[in-house]
């Protein structure tokens, strides 16, 4: 009967230092589940600030691609206003404006979009200064026109690059 008794004991023993282990065991692993599960929520939030920086960039992207087309857009429209005049046209109206003598050592001609003024005409006698008599818009900074026959021509100022004629203007 000792021998059944010792038996008893020692496997109440062991059942009891294994439900320990298994206690144990369990609490590690249950720990082990829960670091587990915060590393992957660490790596869920890290993605998704990823993907919130990404999407914060496309969107930066975006808005500098808009911008740069609404620069264009201006630019293309200035440019458009700047333009105003066609590269020839006839006037609607005619004006009187005195008596024409051309410089000496040139004759009266037709002029055209890009070709060059002489020096001759730039001088005060063919520049016109008054053009909104005459029905004309301001010339753009760095222009003026300039009186040639019954003709007036938009020229550069420094170098008298022809960039719009109107026909015809004056009687």
């Amino acid at each position: 009967m000792k021998k059944i008794l010792t038996a008893a004991i020692a496997a109440t023993l062991a059942m009891s230092s294994l439900g320990v282990a298994s206690a144990a065991e369990a609490q590690t692993r249950g720990n082990y589940e829960q670091r587990q599960d915060r590393r992957d929520d660490r790596r869920d939030d890290r993605g998704d600030r990823r993907e919130d920086r990404r999407d914060d960039r496309r969107d930066d992207r975006n808005d500098r691609r808009e911008w740069r087309q609404d620069s264009r857009d201006d630019r293309r429209e200035f440019r458009q206003d700047q333009r105003a005049y066609g590269r020839w046209q006839q006037s609607q109206r005619r004006y009187n404006a005195g008596r024409y003598y051309a410089p000496r050592g040139y004759q009266q001609r037709d002029w055209s979009y890009g070709q060059r003024m002489p020096s001759y005409y730039r001088s005060n006698q063919y520049v016109v200064n008054d053009y909104s008599r005459y029905g004309l818009r301001a010339p753009p900074r760095g222009y003026h026109y300039v009186r040639s026959g019954n003709d007036v021509v938009l020229a550069a100022i420094a170098g008298g690059l022809i960039t719009a004629v109107i026909a015809g203007l004056f009687n």
